[in-house]
């Protein structure tokens, strides 16, 4: 059907429609989720939804489900989609991309007049980038059964205000049930790394996600005086937190190739310019595609931690937050992707995706696929997130023909 495809200027201007949503001036994005903005972006998409004779349904998590009718409505849907929120200094395409190309399949089977034999939904996940609310990916989480419902809707963000709160205060608590038969899930995103420009492919076939852990690390020492305190009687938590982070880094070169490791939130206390700090927390992200590698990478952490702490005088204790394994792609899904990328002639390669995705959690109930597109420079999480249009319509017929080749078998 490669006579059938998407329209490219069509989808580049609902992107641009978008990111006038909570836009930066530094031509990024800001929509928190559950935040206002947050609200007027769902707002515009459940209106484009049913401008395309979509009808839309909301979960008790928020999770947004435009579905266009198939010839069997008992059919599971096949499904696509991703996010609306973004970072606090976010870019115009991360998650957003997912689902207007989503949107942009529905609208052009509507133009071809095409009926798929299952029902086609674009889905908007509630808080993927767990920016406000933590952990990241709460929608798909919850209804991938992962999390909780009500422990989910019970996270409090920074000034103690609660999701499922929040969620009620913009409209968006809803009430279909949790969870569905899904025949099938794609997820178009950009990349947010430099492989697909480097190597100068417009199309990446991700046959799978690293594996993370997330950890809070805590270290206590004692405050004293700046002045009269002698250095080497010192039990400088802070001292002893940046041995521990010199640690992370260096687990993360040792365990090359793949292997990721970030430092990226701290907390000092009583971060006072003549205080001795006497307690820090920060956290720890570690990604790798091989789980044996990550539980090697776990143990290191651990044992550097204990020896820096004890050498120091301090105290530590190492939780882990949050951890998925490595997450391998349906072989189907991935096939579809593979083929759409050769029916339209896309130069493309296999990749695995560094980040976590609301693909990964839907991996568990669902076959699985995911489409990359190059992003400018490989950054995102950034306001200059750049993309080509070019690149973002190619991504979209792929998308359109994996969807078809699942709706219709």
């Amino acid at each position: 059907m490669k006579n059938i495809q998407i329209s490219g200027d069509r989808l580049w201007d609902s992107l641009m429609e978008m990111a006038k949503i909570g836009a930066t001036e530094k031509g990024g994005n800001c929509r928190l989720a559950a935040s206002d903005l947050d609200k007027q972006g769902r707002d515009l998409f459940v209106r484009w939804c049913k401008e395309a004779g979509c009808t839309v349904t909301v979960d008790r998590i928020g999770n947004i489900f435009a579905r266009r009718p198939g010839k069997n409505n008992d059919l599971p849907p096949v499904m696509t989609g991703s996010h609306l929120d973004t970072q606090p200094t976010g870019g115009r395409f991360d998650g957003v991309y997912g689902v207007l190309a989503g949107l942009e399949v529905v609208r052009t089977l509507n133009d071809a007049g095409i009926e798929t034999e299952a029902p086609v939904e674009v889905v908007v996940w509630t808080n993927e980038e767990g920016s406000r609310f933590s952990p990241a990916m709460m929608g798909s989480g919850v209804f991938a059964g992962v999390f909780p419902l009500e422990e989910i809707q019970a996270k409090q963000d920074i000034d103690g205000l609660k999701l499922g709160d929040e969620l009620r205060r913009i409209g968006y608590e809803g009430t279909a049930p949790m969870g569905k038969p899904v025949k099938a899930y794609f997820e178009a995103h950009i990349e947010q790394g430099p492989i697909l420009e480097a190597e100068k492919k417009p199309v990446g076939i991700v046959t799978g996600a690293q594996g993370q852990r997330w950890y809070e690390v805590t270290v206590v020492g004692q405050e004293a005086h700046a002045g009269p305190t002698p250095m080497a009687v010192r039990r400088d938590a802070l001292v002893g937190a940046s041995r521990m982070i010199q640690e992370v880094n260096r687990i993360g070169l040792a365990n090359q190739p793949y292997a990721c490791a970030t430092v990226g939130f701290l907390q000092v206390s009583p971060n006072s310019r003549n205080v001795i700090p006497g307690r820090v927390f920060f956290a720890v992200d570690f990604r790798h595609p091989d789980d044996a590698v990550l539980t090697k990478m776990d143990k290191e952490l651990r044992e550097a931690c204990a020896k820096i702490a004890a050498e120091a005088g301090l105290e530590v204790e190492v939780s882990e937050f949050w951890y998925f394994p490595p997450t391998p792609f349906d072989e189907k899904c991935v096939a579809a992707v593979r083929e759409g990328a050769k029916l339209y002639g896309y130069d493309n390669m296999e990749i695995v995706s560094g980040a976590g995705h609301d693909a990964v959690y839907m991996a568990k109930v669902a076959p699985t696929g995911m489409i990359f597109v190059p992003c400018e420079g490989g950054i995102s999480h950034n306001e200059i997130e750049n993309a080509d249009p070019k690149d973002l319509e190619a991504g979209g017929n792929v998308l359109l023909h994996a969807m078809l080749e699942r709706a219709q078998g």
